[in-house]
């Protein structure tokens, strides 16, 4: 049943995890630094005087919340309410840290600093897989998760397979 669901999920593609945290992280992210400065938001393009900070599709991380939730669907042994619970917490930490990410991404740009490449760079290839990752090992840390995503169906399946 599992599997089902990750297949019937990941039919439409990340399409589903755009649909749902665009609005989510934009408009957070429009609100916090709208706190600190005079800004415009129109569609998902945050207006200054003199920038335009465009957040596309890439920026919401819609493949790191499909990989939480393969991480979380494909690990057995897991009761229903604990694994929504795993689901809600490791998408909420996700959507905080990634809000976050573009908060200070977008200061960064906004102040001119040369090192906004390197810093965007870094949070793209580095901190992103080690979100995902460091969230995951919270996860099995905090509800005691005992079996190993993939690994402990095969597992199952070729022990049953040797009677």
């Amino acid at each position: 049943m599992r599997y089902a669901i990750l297949v019937l999920i990941g039919l439409p593609g990340l399409g589903l995890f755009y649909f749902i945290f665009f609005p989510l992280t934009v408009y957070p992210v429009y609100f916090l630094l709208g706190l600190f400065y005079e800004i415009t938001l129109v569609g998902s393009s945050i207006f200054t005087t003199n920038l335009r900070i465009d957040i596309i599709g890439p920026c919401i991380a819609g493949s790191a919340y499909s990989l939480l939730l393969i991480l979380n669907l494909a690990t057995p042994n897991i009761k229903i309410n604990k694994r929504l619970k795993m689901i809600a917490i490791s998408f909420l930490i996700l959507l905080f840290l990634n809000i976050m990410r573009i908060f200070l991404l977008s200061i960064l740009a906004m102040k001119n600093l040369v090192y906004f490449n390197l810093v965007h760079m870094l949070f793209w290839y580095v901190l992103s897989i080690v979100f995902v990752v460091a969230i995951w090992f919270f996860l099995v840390k905090r509800f005691k998760v005992k079996e190993i995503p993939f690994y402990s169906d095969l597992k199952t399946l070729h022990r049953l397979t040797k009677r």
